[in-house]
């Protein structure tokens, strides 16, 4: 089995099987909307597009952030323990994040792209099954940040190697992360410890959420 993990910066040339995560939080968040009901969610790279394709869908939902924080005229921000106790049955979200959507709409090449999160790690490994698969670390920041992501893949890496990794180790990482500290920090009041905790709650969810193109937009469904 051939393993690659990569950035946001080197995924548009891979044109084989790509796994895009982002821990904190875009894919731990999106994964808790398809659990509360959501049918699909159409992830995009800007604030602008997102409003666009709600005017072209008065139905659907926004949901996501820049810089953290939700935008103002989305329904939601990128907090998965915000939709706790949220019924979103049938509906379309538009999701737009600085990292995870991103990774996604950048692997213009992929031949198929998941995305994964810590919520959804086992049954990741158990849908994609590959001869060789990237693994798409999207926070790269200069600082440190992103060790979460890279968490995530090296588990994901661990697991799909038939190893049995212990999932403690790898947890820490989440909660040490430049990131996870922010969360912990009660002084960052837009960034909750309750999505920290939402997001290392390890395989809380059956499903892997895959991405289709359909008609120009990547489209995210639970599988």
């Amino acid at each position: 089995m051939h393993i690659k993990h990569i950035t946001n910066d080197e995924c548009a040339q891979e044109t084989g099987l790509v796994v895009v995560i982002d821990v904190l939080r875009a894919f731990t968040t999106a994964a808790f909307a398809l659990a509360a009901g959501a049918k699909e969610i159409v992830l995009v790279g800007g604030v602008d597009e997102a409003f666009a394709l709600r005017a072209k869908w008065p139905e659907a939902l926004i949901m996501g952030e820049v810089d953290g924080r939700q935008v103002s005229g989305f329904d939601f921000g990128n907090s998965p323990s915000a939709l706790l106790g949220q019924d979103l049955h049938g509906r379309r979200l538009i999701h737009r994040s600085s990292a995870g959507t991103q990774g996604v709409v950048r692997s213009v090449n992929a031949a198929a792209i998941f995305t994964a999160s810590f919520v959804c790690a086992q049954a990741t490994v158990q849908a994609i099954q590959p001869d060789q698969v990237t693994f798409v670390n999207t926070d790269n920041r200069p600082g440190g940040y992103g060790d979460e992501d890279a968490a995530c893949s090296d588990y994901l890496t661990a697991l799909l190697r038939g190893e049995q990794p212990d999932p403690a180790i790898y947890l820490d990482r989440v909660r040490h992360s430049v990131n996870g500290r922010l969360f912990a920090d009660p002084a960052v009041a837009h960034l909750p410890a309750a999505d920290l905790d939402c997001a290392t709650d390890l395989d809380r969810f059956a499903f892997a959420m895959r991405v289709n193109r359909q008609n120009g937009w990547y489209v995210l469904t639970a599988v």
